[in-house]
């Protein structure tokens, strides 16, 4: 008996579709790359959807879809197909050939890799595995205790599963350029068609998913694309314009050009980042965006951020962590993750906590966030922080976690912490 959130998750592509091998083929290339290379899935799918010109939307929707799902229960489905790493070819196709007797699709007879899957084995198999949550939600044994031992085992088992279905895709409008319903008319105009998200003011979620680099609204910079849990933890900083901000660990700039609009590009923001790379793609963003009081620092050595000391209205701290929060978006990442790396993670999170907050000016705040739901990256990182000499002239004013399986959107967590 195949349980509800499974068939709700075969609901998504028709029982009576029929199959083109070249598809089929570019997914097993994709998990070769991921399964046995350790290539990063997102970085994959872009290869593999630039494949071939003569493909339309629904093509690149079943390739996203599937090697997505196939990724996603990688545990369930190699052990079903009884398939051990490296995965040879002939393993990568009895992997698929689990993934469409589930999904009830027909295979056809000509083809000889398919040929002799044994269908009532795959069903019998599917229905005992998905009795233990670690196979039914795919997750390595260590990560699923500790997320158990951490979270409670309840409130785990609604995390996994919310985390284990698809993302949907959610803009965040640019209010130095447009409002959101201004924006959203201009969507509909070029045929692309939203909803509003009551509880995010700047939210539209995409009624079906669409590429949207090639629209004008993109190319104007009238919205960037941002989970709806991303979107909440620049307003929780408290920013006003005018302030001096520097948003520490910067990345690609998502979260600092929220900071740009609601400083309403008044005052001075330093966006940093160990990765220049990152800051590059950052300062592409901000010109489109037309975010001119952004200022981009790659650091380089410690003189950069000693430089910062005692000279900041609000730190944001977007700190690198296990990324379970994140998992609908990037399947793989429960596989890469170990033990040892996220023991490494969390040393990381203390370190900067402790460094970048000396950038706090007297009586100015600082916000400690990650994309994850564990504790042992969270409460317990900021109760370290303030217990510590470089903490204790802080004070916590409020935090947040935000659970998949409560928004529907990412796992986040947020703390702001005022300096006394």
């Amino acid at each position: 008996m195949i349980s509800p959130f499974f068939t709700d998750l075969f609901k998504r592509i028709s029982n009576t579709m029929r199959l083109h091998r070249n598809l089929i083929l570019a997914i097993i290339d994709g998990l070769h790359l991921t399964f046995n290379e350790d290539r990063y899935a997102d970085k994959v799918i872009q290869i593999l959807l630039k494949r071939d010109k003569r493909w339309g939307a629904k093509d690149r929707n079943f390739i996203a879809d599937t090697f997505y799902e196939i990724v996603r229960f990688k545990r369930l489905y190699t052990e079903i197909s009884n398939t051990n790493s490296p995965y040879s070819r002939e393993d990568l196709w009895k992997i698929v050939g689990v993934w469409l007797t589930l999904r009830g699709i027909h295979i056809p007879t000509d083809w000889k890799q398919l040929e002799g899957t044994p269908t009532r084995k795959i069903k019998g198999k599917f229905d005992q595995l998905t009795k233990e949550r670690k196979y039914k939600y795919a997750i390595p044994d260590w990560l699923d205790q500790l997320a158990s031992q951490e979270l409670g085992s309840q409130i785990w088992t609604k995390e996994i599963e919310a985390l284990n279905k698809p993302t949907r895709v959610i803009l965040r409008t640019n209010t130095l350029k447009i409002s959101r319903s201004k924006l959203r008319i201009a969507l509909d105009k070029e045929g692309i068609y939203t909803d509003i998200l009551e509880d995010y003011p700047d939210a539209l979620q995409l009624q079906k998913r669409q590429n949207l680099n090639h629209i004008e609204c993109f190319k104007q910079g009238y919205f960037e694309i941002q989970d709806a849990s991303s979107q909440l933890v620049a307003p929780f900083l408290e920013v006003k314009p005018k302030q001096r901000i520097v948003d520490t660990c910067a990345g690609a700039g998502g979260k600092t050009l929220h900071l740009s609009a609601l400083m309403e590009n008044k005052g001075q923001l330093i966006a940093l980042d160990i990765f220049p790379e990152k800051l590059y793609e950052l300062k592409r963003r901000v010109k489109r965006a037309g975010a001119f009081n952004i200022e981009t620092r790659a650091i380089e050595s410690s003189k950069v951020v000693k430089k910062l000391y005692g000279k900041a209205d609000r730190v944001l701290i977007d700190a690198p962590c296990s990324g379970l929060g994140v998992l609908k978006r990037n399947p793989d990442t429960k596989w890469k993750l170990t033990p040892e790396k996220l023991e490494k993670v969390q040393q990381t999170q203390l370190e900067i906590l402790k460094q970048y907050s000396r950038i706090v000016n007297p009586k100015g705040k600082m916000v400690y966030a990650t994309c994850s739901i564990l504790p042992s990256e969270n409460q317990h990182q900021i109760k370290a922080f303030l217990e510590s000499e470089q903490g204790k002239n802080f004070k916590l004013e409020k935090e947040q976690t935000i659970f998949a399986h409560k928004s529907n959107f990412d796992g986040f967590y947020m703390a702001l912490l005022k300096k006394q």
